[in-house]
């Protein structure tokens, strides 16, 4: 049997698809394991998973200046050390990273012993851990054509990104059911990531009575962003969080207004949803989103706009534009190469196994 190493953490944007991965690589005959840190939301989310789970120090290289800055070194050399006993006690064919500063000893250590490494990157320009590793890969695969260019030709691989099975087993009737929503109107949902948008929320409450003449409404605001005073509003459901009931919820949806990051943006493009893109700003990260965002915006997938060009009207005017060419995204979507990445990212794990 052939054994894998999976690793990847600090977000959940770095486990889920290495996730997406698992009954792949278990159909094909793969034993697989995981390295992550010792702490980090990674150890939570595989130990739903009958996978061993291996912690290691981990520490992050910053750009900038922090006390942290003079004792993460040592977490990493000392991760380092830690990485290459484990892969010389389970002697794997291959390691498969999804990114984060847990996998740079990971796959340092897995090169030094020999062991092939595919890497994968989410966003159009390769983040600081996946840079230090690019030496260290065999392949490395890309969610977006623009990837390419920041890669080494001979390594690289346009792939998609690995999207969880159980996104597509959605229900549409059971979405509908779960929010108390009728068939007459179409729904929107809106999703402004784990910890919400205070801009995206405000936004859309602001045109709700114009919105609700139309559409139906569901809105994940994020942790404490529920706003009390518009519960019980007809054809309007809140949520902080959605775990179990997503998969119904997306099928249910008819559009989708959305934050940038990759791996949310990539389950839009797998499930065929048209979509308008809010891009967290400069000031709040260090851009890629919004470049996400322009890559899907010129493929057709998406309606993008930049959060300090944000209006309430805007966003109503955006809604039924796109509403009303929602087919013209579907087709986009559906002509796109970008489809079935656990197959292709999967095959290029199997042809890179020693």
């Amino acid at each position: 049997m052939k054994k894998i190493i999976l690793t990847g953490g600090g977000t959940a944007g770095h486990v889920t698809p290495n996730i997406a991965l698992i009954p792949e690589l278990k159909k094909r005959g793969y034993e697989i394991y995981y390295i992550g840190s010792k702490e980090g939301i990674e150890k939570e989310l595989i130990g739903n998973f009958d996978i061993p789970y291996y912690g290691i120090s981990s520490g992050k290289l910053r750009r900038y200046f922090d006390l942290k800055n003079f004792t993460d070194p040592f977490r990493i050399l000392n991760g380092y050390r830690e990485a290459a006993k484990i892969i010389k006690e389970i002697q794997p064919d291959v390691v498969f990273s999804k990114g984060g500063f847990v996998t740079v000893p990971v796959v340092k250590a897995a090169k030094a012993k020999g062991v092939p490494c595919v890497l994968h990157e989410s966003d159009i320009s390769p983040g600081l851990a996946n840079k230090l590793c690019l030496s260290s890969a065999s392949a490395i695969c890309a969610n977006f054509p623009e990837t390419l260019s920041h890669l080494p030709v001979d390594k690289a691989f346009l792939t998609g990104s690995p999207i969880r099975k159980e996104l597509f087993s959605g229900d549409r009737k059971e979405g509908l059911k779960f929010c108390g929503f009728t068939e007459d109107k179409p729904v929107i949902l809106v999703i402004g990531g784990s910890l919400g948008s205070v801009r995206v929320n405000e936004a859309v409450r602001e045109i709700l009575p114009e919105l609700l003449t139309n559409y139906q409404i569901i809105h994940l605001c994020g942790k404490d962003k529920v706003d009390e005073s518009l519960k019980n509003t007809q054809g309007y459901v809140q949520f902080e969080y959605i775990q179990k009931e997503l998969s119904d919820l997306l099928d249910a949806a008819n559009l989708v207004i959305s934050r940038a990051g990759a791996n949310a943006i990539c389950e839009l493009l797998a499930l065929h949803k048209p979509n308008i893109l809010i891009p967290l700003s400069l000031e709040a990260s260090r851009g890629d989103q919004i470049l996400n965002a322009q890559s899907f915006e010129k493929q057709g997938f998406s309606c993008v706009i930049r959060e300090e060009n944000l209006t309430s009207q805007g966003l109503l005017e955006a809604v039924d534009q796109v509403y009303k060419n929602k087919e013209k995204y579907i087709q986009a979507m559906e002509d796109s190469n970008q489809q079935n990445a656990v197959v292709a990212v999967a095959d290029i794990i199997d042809k890179t196994a020693k």
